[in-house]
């Protein structure tokens, strides 16, 4: 990644966020290189998901910078955000469960081909989205589920849908909200590859409590604790990291997390 080092994707500037009297985070501060797949972990309550909304812009922080290629996002709202190249899939699955597949995926491409909201579009005839809704239902492999319904689905299945309708805008950085959870370890398995196909050559921020999948699919790990990120590093300095196998891994062993 030596050609790309020097770029940064995003970055968290001393980020804190209050609600009322309770700070969650804690001065966060963070770099992800452009192209690096991040893992952020912790213990419950480390506030993961409050740094995730933060960063997608459901949440303005109390104070601090989050730059997204360089330019100032904190305070923006989401659908700007997303427009400026950052897409979030949720760990619950966020899909229109009543349309197909297919339709899932062109309603993720129009913004990004263009395509304002206009009702006298046909949308069969839109050739660049169907085929760029075409292009990614293949690299998800869902070609034979193309007109099944989302709800219908298996529970895999949505996941790997999720994760399409992220990449479909053309987003370049992504964040993934507990991608795995609820897998089997076969489907985990399979799901890890498939992140790594479909995310390749984007930056990418992920949380995960699997730590198969966190030693397996990142380049570095960023550790938060209380809202502070305590560790940040490659997986094999923040394994042997003293501070984290105290704060978060505790008595595990360490050839445990490989």
């Amino acid at each position: 990644m030596s050609d790309i080092a020097d770029r940064v994707a995003l970055e968290l500037r001393d980020v804190r966020k209050r609600f009322g009297k309770t700070e969650i985070i804690r001065g966060a501060t963070l770099k992800v290189n452009a192209g690096e797949r991040v893992a952020l972990i912790g213990p419950n309550g480390a506030g993961k998901s409050t740094l995730f909304n933060l960063i997608s812009g459901r949440f303005a922080p109390s104070s601090g910078e989050i730059l997204l290629g360089g330019a100032r996002i904190d305070g923006l709202a989401p659908h700007r955000i997303n427009r400026r190249g950052l897409a979030r899939s949720f760990q619950v699955s966020n899909l229109f469960t009543h349309l197909s597949v297919f339709e899932n995926l062109r309603c993720a491409v129009l913004w990004s081909l263009g395509y304002r909201y206009a009702f006298w579009r046909f949308l069969a005839s839109l050739r660049d989205a169907n085929e760029r809704a075409e292009e990614v239902m293949a690299m998800l492999r869902l070609e034979r589920r193309r007109d099944v319904l989302a709800m219908n689905l298996t529970y895999a299945e949505q996941r790997a849908l999720e994760i399409g309708l992220t990449i479909a805008g053309g987003a370049d950085v992504l964040l993934l909200d507990e991608p795995t959870a609820g897998m089997s370890q076969s489907e985990t398995r399979r799901f890890l590859q498939l992140i790594r196909e479909v995310t390749a050559g984007k930056t990418l921020l992920t949380v995960e409590h699997d730590m198969g999948v966190v030693f397996g699919l990142a380049d570095r790990i960023a550790v938060l604790v209380y809202g502070e990120v305590i560790a940040f590093d490659t997986p094999e300095a923040v394994r042997a990291d003293p501070r984290v196998q105290e704060a978060y891994l505790g008595a595990v062993d360490a050839q445990g997390l490989a």
